[in-house]
């Protein structure tokens, strides 16, 4: 059984469920409806040209322990039903931890894609969702040797493999469809920019770091295109910031975009900050190559630092000002592979599902 329930989580296990069909494995393609705009999810579904999943829920934004109460009853409705040999997760959302929870209480093996991230910052959700979902797991897939280092030390009881990172399989299996689909580059008035998200509650809920981010965006040194998350332009309009920033001749406001169009301003930007995790991998595939910088206090992607990709540059504007100074005149040659893996994965992955459980 593969659940997803978020973007990014149908993003990195579309090219599972290839790999699966590829070696005509059955399996149940299960939405558990975090991302409750399922609608929203199902034209994703369409546009990666995957199967509709056969199980599907909605489930409104409640508070986040509500949230997971709701998946892991549903869930546990499904896989009673199914009758899975094994639930494949993948990542660090409520869903994932539900979902784990679920299969768990089965006594059904649980697989974790992308096991054993840290960024060993508790202030985020996500840490506490990945540490436990990567305990109770009895196979972990772990993106990188970094990965299975972190898991090795918290004595994990479940196998782990270092498969790489399907994220990178997603990119080059995704980038063809994306500059085949979208036209996006028609509607930016700038010829160089450098493309933002920034959506975690820990950087737009403290109105500090929100008018950093305002302040540098509107005075950077190259024009800036942020497709802008609805809780960032809510917490900008409750700050009183929105009308000045979304009226900068210097930044480009979008509303929140499909996978496609991102992918093709990450492939044409000059540069990206972000404060998300999975950009910080989608920029190292080989296709992509683009410096990021993240501004936020501590990454679980190491690897991408490591690596000359990515550097954490705090949340201050001055610092983030001279970190994009220093990108546009450096210019530096960025690794040809990524630490994230060669781009197969997910057939790794399904190898060893082949040969443990099937």
């Amino acid at each position: 059984m593969v659940i997803v329930g978020t973007r990014p989580e149908i993003v990195k296990m579309a090219p599972i469920i290839r790999a699966l069909e590829e070696d005509s494995i059955p399996y149940t393609f299960v939405h558990c409806g975090q991302h409750y705009d399922y609608e929203m999810s199902q034209q994703f579904i369409e546009e990666l040209e995957l199967p509709e999943p056969e199980y599907g829920f909605k489930v409104k934004a409640y508070s986040p322990g509500l949230q997971t109460g709701r998946i892991l009853t549903l869930v546990e409705r499904v896989i009673k039903k199914a009758k899975p040999k094994i639930v494949l997760v993948e990542g660090d959302t409520n869903g994932v931890l539900a979902s784990a929870l679920a299969a768990v209480k089965l006594n059904v093996p649980v697989g974790h894609v992308e096991a054993g991230l840290r960024s060993f910052d508790l202030r985020m959700p996500e840490e506490h969702n990945r540490r436990l979902v990567d305990h109770i797991s009895t196979y972990m897939f772990a993106p990188t040797e970094n990965a299975r280092k972190n898991l090795e030390k918290e004595s994990v009881w479940g196998k782990i493999y270092v498969t790489g990172n399907t994220v990178i399989d997603a990119v080059i299996q995704h980038l063809p469809m994306a500059e085949r689909k979208s036209n996006i580059l028609e509607k930016i008035k700038f010829e160089k920019f450098a493309l933002v998200t920034a959506h975690r509650a820990e950087n737009v809920d403290d109105p500090t770091v929100l008018k950093n981010f305002v302040e540098a965006f509107t005075e950077a040194p190259i024009p800036i295109v942020y497709p802008v998350h609805p809780r960032t332009k809510k917490r900008l309009r409750q700050q009183r910031m929105w009308r000045k920033f979304s009226s900068s001749e210097n930044v480009q406001i979008f509303p929140p975009l499909g996978y496609f169009d991102f992918m093709v301003l990450m492939k044409n930007c000059e540069m990206m900050l972000t404060d998300s995790g999975g950009i910080q991998e989608e920029a190292t595939a080989p296709p992509m190559r683009k410096p990021v910088l993240v501004i936020r206090l501590s990454t679980e992607r190491p690897e991408a630092v490591e690596a000359g990709f990515a550097k954490v540059i705090s949340v201050e504007k001055e610092k983030i000002l001279t970190a994009i100074e220093y990108i546009l005149h450096e210019k530096k040659e960025l690794p040809k592979v990524s630490p994230y893996g060669d781009g197969a994965a997910a057939k790794r992955i399904v190898k060893v599902l082949e040969q443990n459980i099937l």
